[in-house]
């Protein structure tokens, strides 16, 4: 399965309009048919067709790295206990006009060649096309799920297959025979969440650039080997799927997904675009939040750039400046005094300059506050060019709408507001959308004494920094337009 977890990595919008949907990716995250993004001694491997891989130390920056025999295509990963099994296919796909493959397997003690763990030892053939069956043995995925482990594979040329291995070895278990569980679809991901099974299949046409129609749907079944059905009820096995995530903005045919759970009610998936057309249309790697609604998995969004007000889960309260209440003038006979028959007019907003006349100029603290549509409410939300991100979200400047005034955390994990913006590490925050559809917001700077801290809701007015607890709402955050 395309899976990685909090454990393995060692790591500690549906609330707002999505802007346009990129890459999301640093340095040079060209790939195809990537596998399961894994952590292995410090850094992260993903590899995709051909002996092609792509290495990263913060999940953001990607650059050609990593070692796999055996070339093939369409990989995939998984780590079972101190072992990492790699799975991949030679022959198929259409490729040399056949359909005649192997899928195998492989296993190392690490995914970093200059470790003194890394080797890799053939495990063999556990499942094979002989180019005449209506199947195709390639695009190869796993899934560890209640001690079992589970590898899909197929493509649009007959069906999709299942098979069980034995998790010790990697090796296919004595006597097991493939079930077939999907038709029209290929790239196959694996998922088992409350008691489902998730089957993920990559519809379209690929390998054509801009003019790819991959996109990437998904079935469930109470057992593994299904029936797999959408949320229609239409079965798998008959072409169905419901639609997780399709090509967006400047980015084209997303195919091949990979889970990232990142702990803590966050997860994000990773994905090949068929073309990123900010860099020539080629096939770059990609990750999105994952969003979980009526128990189906959605394509989640990063924040776009503008003007939100930032409200609490917890409280319903807004973030705001700790400054006085400035009234709106207005007659009080034309409000609810007001005879029908009075001419009615515009009232204007509260003006900033009216808002901020009286603020100090230095530091002011935050604070929480029912939202009344007040300047110092609303918020200037914006990626920071070279600030670099982690996994798919870039680190954004959060100042006070109109002015230069940005929220910060301290060395010693306090919350200011500082009276300019000037790019320090203490005013980059990220802001993660979690598998409900809300926010979590973490300042880039963390105290020496400890990380993981994130903006939190401490009671109905008090925004603070601190641990999240990821079973309550005082660290869930929504955006909201004014």
């Amino acid at each position: 399965m395309k899976i990685l977890t909090a454990a393995t990595a060692s790591l500690a919008l549906l609330a707002c309009s999505p802007g346009a949907v990129r890459a999301q990716m640093a340095g040079e995250p060209y790939i195809h048919d990537p596998s399961t993004v894994t952590y292995s001694d410090g850094k992260y491997y993903t590899f995709g067709t051909g002996r092609g891989g792509l290495v990263s130390e913060d999940g953001w920056t990607w650059h050609a790295g990593g070692e796999r025999p055996g070339g093939g295509v369409a990989p995939d990963v998984i780590k079972i206990g101190e072992r990492y099994y790699v799975a991949y296919a030679v022959g198929g796909g259409g490729m040399s006009g056949g359909h005649a493959s192997l899928v195998k397997i492989m296993w190392t003690n690490s995914l970093d060649p200059a470790s003194p763990k890394f080797g890799y030892h053939d495990v063999g053939v556990v499942a094979s096309s002989d180019g005449i069956e209506n199947q195709d043995a390639i695009d190869p995925a796993f899934l560890l799920a209640d001690g079992h482990l589970w590898l899909s594979y197929g493509t649009y040329f007959g069906s999709i297959r299942m098979v069980e291995l034995d998790p010790r070895t990697g090796e296919r278990l004595a006597g097991n025979q493939p079930v077939d569980v999907a038709i029209d679809m290929e790239a196959t991901a694996l998922m088992f969440r409350d008691g489902w099974y998730y089957l993920l299949g990559t519809h379209g046409t690929c390998c054509d650039g801009p003019n790819s129609s991959y996109n990437i749907r998904v079935g469930r079944s109470r057992s593994p080997t299904g029936p797999y059905v959408d949320n229609m009820g239409v079965p798998l096995l008959k072409g169905g799927g419901k639609l997780v995530v399709a090509g967006r903005g400047r980015v084209y045919g997303p195919g091949h997904f990979g889970l990232i759970d990142l702990g803590g009610g966050m997860q994000k998936f990773s994905m090949h675009y068929e073309a990123d057309m900010d860099r020539s249309g080629r096939s770059v790697l990609g990750i999105q939040p994952l969003v979980w609604k009526d128990g189906w998995p959605v394509a989640g969004s990063n924040i776009a750039a503008g003007t939100y007000e930032i409200q609490s889960e917890r409280s319903g309260g807004a973030l705001e400046l700790d400054v006085d209440f400035v009234r709106i003038k207005f007659e009080r006979q034309r409000g609810f005094f007001g005879p029908p028959t009075t001419p009615v007019g515009p009232i204007a907003n509260l003006s900033l300059a009216e808002d901020s006349a009286a603020w100090p100029s230095g530091a002011i603290p935050v604070d929480l506050a029912d939202y009344m549509i007040k300047p110092h409410q609303q918020w200037s939300v914006e990626p920071v060019p070279d600030a670099g991100g982690y996994f798919g979200a870039p680190y954004y400047r959060i100042v006070v709408a109109g002015t230069t005034r940005a929220l910060a955390a301290t060395a010693q994990g306090k919350l200011v507001t500082d009276p300019a913006f000037s790019g320090a590490t203490g005013q980059l925050w990220r802001i993660d959308q979690l598998t409900d559809g809300t926010y979590r917001i973490t300042p880039k700077l963390q105290p020496t004494s400890g990380g993981g801290l994130v903006l939190v809701a401490a009671g109905a007015s008090t925004p603070v920094l601190a641990k999240a607890d990821p079973d309550s709402d005082a660290g869930r955050w929504t955006f909201h337009t004014p």
